[in-house]
């Protein structure tokens, strides 16, 4: 019966890891398309669990709502990014009891599946003050973050209680151990530099490139930039910086690729220099094709004006990228459990 839990508890391990990679990828398409207000409450819309669509239903919320007419296509977005995160906490909440129930049986994780379940109460929290809040730009960048740290945990995961890749790794590699957890921090961080160019409507602010707004370095304020409370009371929406802040943001978030490049880059390089290892070969091989493909998509955003697909699959790439540096940390960390 155990061993039936655990099998169980592994495929849906895997079901949960898809399924959050589509809810960080809706959530950037909510995000990008300017629907992150098209439902003013939460959890529902317009005081109701899906969008209002009868002229009657539109009228009585738009009465309640008078600041925020209903825009069907917008609330739409919301719902389905909603319904999607709601199944998602469902299958982390069976994953924790499955846990719970088979946590005498050997190599069976507990910690991570009941620490998922709190992250995802956390998120939903996150998701309610993206809303009352009106996009606080330090919000929607910490929920953005903890998508993806559902996402890296969740593979974390799939990958120790499978034991992915391990047999053909057959020792610890020492100093790549190292280089692997220092190449994931500085991809953490990038990303929050992202979500933060995205959540203070930077993405635009230097429409040229590699220069902005036609010189190397333009005025900046760094301290308007990266201010992160500013109280409540105000719709984000749109963005409240002025424009030498939103450029510094945007700077930033271009010195950060740059960095996160030219480290990855030679990582990969080393990794495919790994002879004796063919998983680690093929795994620098990836991580060089996706941050290769994020540098193109990233620079294709800044001169194609920020197009709603590539925007949204540059969100989807970091999201990959995440997924493949956490592959390398557990290929090059001898087996422990869960």
């Amino acid at each position: 019966m155990t061993e039936t839990r655990k099998t169980w508890f592994h495929r849906l391990a895997w079901v949960a890891l898809a399924l959050t990679f589509v809810v960080v990828v809706l959530g950037a398409y909510v995000r990008l398309s300017d629907a992150g207000l098209g439902c003013p409450d939460w959890p529902g819309c317009y005081g109701q669990l899906d969008v209002p669509d009868e002229a009657q239903q539109i009228a009585r919320a738009n009465e309640a709502y008078p600041h925020r007419p209903v825009e069907p296509a917008k609330a739409w977005k919301e719902m389905v990014h909603r319904y999607f995160a709601g199944a998602l906490g469902v299958l982390v909440l069976a994953l924790a009891v499955l846990a719970w129930r088979s946590r005498s049986a050997v190599r069976q994780p507990l910690a991570l599946p009941l620490f998922l379940v709190v992250l995802i109460v956390f998120q939903a929290l996150l998701g309610m003050w993206t809303v009352t809040w009106q996009l606080k730009p330090v919000v929607v960048m910490a929920h953005l973050l903890g998508g993806l740290a559902t996402l890296g945990l969740l593979a974390w995961l799939v990958l120790r209680q499978g034991g992915y890749g391990l047999e053909a790794v057959a020792a610890d590699h020492g100093a790549l151990c190292n280089y692997a957890l220092l190449g994931l921090v500085l991809l953490v961080a990038q990303i929050a530099l992202g979500g933060w160019t995205s959540a203070n409507y930077a993405a635009l602010a230097c429409p040229d490139f590699p220069t902005c707004q036609s010189r190397w370095w333009p005025p900046t304020d760094f301290k308007e930039a990266f201010t992160l409370w500013r109280g409540l009371g105000v719709s984000y929406e749109g963005g409240v910086l002025a424009n030498e802040a939103r450029v510094t943001i945007h700077l930033m978030h271009r010195l950060g690729a740059l960095a996160v490049f030219l480290y990855l880059g030679w990582l990969s390089w080393r990794l495919m220099a790994a002879g004796h290892s063919r998983a680690l070969r093929f795994g620098g091989l990836v991580v060089a094709a996706l941050l290769a493909g994020q540098l193109a998509l990233g620079i294709a955003n800044v001169l194609l004006r920020l197009p709603l697909p590539v925007a949204v699959a540059h969100n989807g790439g970091a999201a990959l990228l995440l997924l493949a540096l956490v592959a390398l940390n557990h290929l090059v960390r001898p087996e422990t459990a869960a």
